[in-house]
């Protein structure tokens, strides 16, 4: 059942470099989830790729930029990115996005 259930316990972050750790959750073919933890002034530099993301805010706060557009994300906030469009985010206070990618990230893997 590899990639069907996340236990988070069972599932180490890999630190990505200045402040912000991913953690790969459930997935298959066509969706993926992913937990991302940013410390304060950590910076999701901006990038495009294929996949429509949806980002939802589970603690902290973001300033998260699509395109030309910014918006402040607090928990309980989120947001969708269609596929290809430039996005990125700076947290703001300390905290961690839920990322739901389709179709999955294999490049996470």
């Amino acid at each position: 059942m590899q990639g069907y259930v996340a236990l988070s316990r069972e599932i180490p972050f890999k630190d990505l470099g200045g402040g912000v750790q991913r953690r790969v959750l459930s997935y298959n073919e066509e969706m993926m989830s992913v937990e991302v933890a940013f410390e304060t002034g950590a910076v999701g530099a901006a990038h495009t790729h294929p996949h429509t993301q949806c980002s939802y805010v589970l603690s902290g706060r973001f300033s998260y930029c699509i395109e030309d557009e910014s918006v402040i994300l607090c928990p309980g906030d989120s947001i969708v990115v269609p596929s290809g469009l430039p996005h990125g985010t700076t947290c703001l206070e300390k905290g961690v996005l839920l990322d739901i990618f389709t179709p999955m990230r294999k490049d996470f893997l």
